[in-house]
């Protein structure tokens, strides 16, 4: 997050520290985490978390449980608070849901787990929920989310653009994040797959398409015209954080049927 988008966000926006090596789940989180509830740093290593937490202490940590250092960094938040007696609650991300693996995860002091892949909107349910318990602040868990220039109801899965209102489901949502996350950047396939399926789904050739079409019809996204995503020949797909009412609240785009 840059430094000029933190200074922006309202003084109450509680601290959120990320241990992950993967940019697109970060782009993720941060993505979620954002919009005046989270300002969020996040860390590729442990050493990298502990320059962050030398300045800034969090009121959470998403920690990445897979990841090699993910027991050094809990033993050091479990040492920084020592003074008041309090412990930087975790939230803690793993991409194997077994029971050994939350329970191990659970005695090493984490709060919460959550299996990758995760949806937007339990990650920042659970995230204020932690914050709530550790902090007694009352904060809504379900606020309302912008992604260029549409509005997101993550409760209700309502996109709104313009005048019109449109439901996604949970998949579809995902997508929506997922792409957004990436401000304006390429995402391919496999790390659509990856992120939104798992690692271990034995995916059809065409699922990711066909789920990209059925999120731009909602959208009213031609392929020709994009709203919204915008497909990258031979690469992926491209959110296009801008927003046309041509198609809203008229007919829908002719292009329809030529969409990828």
């Amino acid at each position: 997050m840059t430094e000029d988008l933190a200074k922006a966000l309202p003084v109450e926006a509680h601290r959120a520290l990320v241990l992950h090596d993967r940019r697109l789940v970060v782009d993720l989180i941060e993505l979620t985490l954002n919009h005046g509830l989270f300002v969020v740093r996040a860390a590729r290593n442990l050493s990298e978390a502990e320059a962050i937490l030398a300045e800034w202490q969090p009121h959470i940590t998403v920690v990445d449980m897979d990841h090699d250092d993910s027991t050094a960094l809990l033993q050091l938040l479990g040492a920084s608070n020592t003074l008041t007696r309090s412990v930087t609650p975790v939230l803690g991300l793993t991409q194997r849901g077994d029971l050994q693996t939350k329970l191990k995860a659970f005695d090493l002091g984490v709060d919460d787990i959550l299996t990758v892949p995760f949806s937007p909107e339990e990650l920042l349910a659970r995230s204020i929920v932690i914050t709530r318990r550790a902090t007694g602040a009352d904060r809504p868990i379900v606020p309302t989310i912008s992604l260029g220039e549409i509005e997101i109801d993550i409760l209700n899965r309502q996109v709104r653009a313009g005048q019109s209102v449109v439901h996604l489901s949970g998949i579809e949502q995902s997508l929506l994040y997922l792409l957004a996350s990436r401000c304006g950047r390429v995402v391919n396939r496999d790390e659509i797959l990856d992120a939104i399926w798992g690692t271990d789904f034995v995916a059809e050739s065409n699922i990711v398409d066909r789920h990209i079409r059925s999120l731009r019809i909602k959208l009213q996204n031609g392929y020709r015209h994009p709203r919204f995503i915008a497909t990258v020949p031979g690469k992926g797909y491209r959110f296009i954080p801008t927003f046309s009412n041509r198609g809203w609240d008229d007919e829908p785009d002719r292009d329809e049927s030529s969409t990828r």
